[in-house]
Parts: C-alpha cells; structure tokens; sequence
C-alpha cells in the first residue's frame, strides 16, 4: 500500500463531465473538444504503469487535445493559496489560473494513479510525492504548469502567500522550478506579483525581503519588468469577506 490516498471514485464520469462543463457552460469560447477522447489520452498517460516511472511526458497527447488559447494579461500563478485563487480568479471571469483552463479544470482537486500489469486504477492508495516524485498527479501537474507557463503573455500576475511557513515564494516549487523557466520572455510586458497575508496570519514575508526578494531578483535578471505590491486590497477584500 501506498502512503497517498487512492483514486477518486468515478474518475472516468468526473473528468470526461468536468469536460463538458468547460467546454459548454464555463468556456464556451474555446470551441468543441472530444471530451472522450481527452479521457483516454488522459488514462493511457499512467494506465497499466508502475505509478512510480510516469512521466510529465505521458500527459502530451492529453494536453494536446485539450489546448486552447490563454487571453493575453489573464494568467495569475500563485504558491500556498490554492482556494483563495480559484475564487479570485473567478473561474476565467477575472483571471485564468492553472485550474481555470481546460487541462487544469480537468484534474483539479483529484487523484489518481494506475497499477503496474493492469488496466485498473488504484482505488486504495497512490503514491506521494515523497514516496517518488515521477507519480501520476505529480506529473500531471508539472506536464500542466510547463505548458500553462508556455501559453501565458502580456502581463503576468503572481499571488503569493505572505503568511506562508517557509515564505511565499517556495523554492523549490511548481512557479520556481516549473513556471519560471518556460515562461516566454518576448510575450510577456510586465510581472506583477501581490504578496497577500491571511487575515490575522503572522506577516513572515513581504516585496522586497526575504524570498520575495529572491523572487524579484530573479525575474529582474532575467530581464522582466517586475512591480510587486504588498496585501492588495480587491485580493484582501476577498479574504476579509470570506
């Protein structure tokens, strides 16, 4: 047994259903997709595998089929604040997050993971990341974020944690080791990146210290244009009604 929790039951129904959904009601503009065909693209990428040698590159026919184009000065990465993006971003109304494209909408909040010599899914447990890194969601998620970093221009946003343990810019990390060096630098005008606190959380970091620093630095040596704003009221009135 593995230390991870198992497959999502009815993995097959939620994701070709969560296909559909994007396709008809959340993104109607990113025109028809096979939402079964995804499905299978999707399970071939780990179906019948040792759930520990899955690769980000089993995932490309799965990405392929359900590409679409990401609007220019929309795309908002984040670390350590996960729910606190999906209603921020408002489901593409506002931003399109990771979790707000079709790849993304897909494997949100699921798990999932094959077993080697067969055809079905692991219902008991899935490996962690800890338990080996080339797992099937952790794969999926790098396979996401390279191709999300790759598609996204104009002005790019970044919403980190300011009362992450550790700090808000991890590193490593899906942003820092993922996102950063796929981003491609002629589409992109300016990054802005908002340091956001919890409500009554400890203010560990903030622009201009600690790893947001580093974080800044970086992209600046990179040559980005890069403004960093501390607690950003539209993010902290969300927070504060929450």
């Amino acid at each position: 047994k593995w230390k991870g929790e198992g497959t999502t039951q009815n993995l097959e129904s939620v994701v070709i259903g969560r296909c559909y959904d994007y396709i008809r009601t959340v993104n109607p503009a990113v025109g028809e997709k096979n939402c079964s065909q995804i499905w299978e693209a999707f399970k071939n990428a780990f179906i019948n595998k040792d759930p520990c040698s899955i690769l980000p590159k089993d995932y490309e026919l799965f990405i392929n089929l359900s590409l679409h184009t990401i609007p220019p000065n929309k795309s908002l990465f984040w670390e350590n604040n996960q729910l606190l993006v999906n209603s921020f971003a408002g489901r593409g109304r506002r931003y399109m997050a990771l979790g707000d494209t079709l790849f993304g909408f897909c494997g949100d909040f699921l798990n999932w993971c094959g077993q080697a010599n067969s055809t079905g899914l692991d219902y008991e447990s899935c490996p962690t990341t800890e338990e080996c890194e080339n797992n099937a969601v952790e794969s999926f998620w790098r396979m996401a974020s390279i191709t999300y970093a790759q598609h996204s221009s104009g002005v790019i946003h970044v919403l980190l944690n300011g009362s992450a343990v550790g700090g808000a810019y991890p590193d490593p990390g899906f942003f820092a080791d993922y996102e950063i060096p796929n981003l491609q630098k002629e589409k992109i005008s300016q990054i802005v990146i908002w340091v956001v606190d919890d409500i009554e959380g400890p203010d560990i970091d903030s622009c201009g210290s600690h790893t947001v620093k580093i974080l800044e630095n970086r992209l600046k040596n990179l040559g980005y244009d890069v403004t960093c704003t501390d607690n950003y009221k539209s993010v902290m009135f969300l927070l504060c009604l929450d």
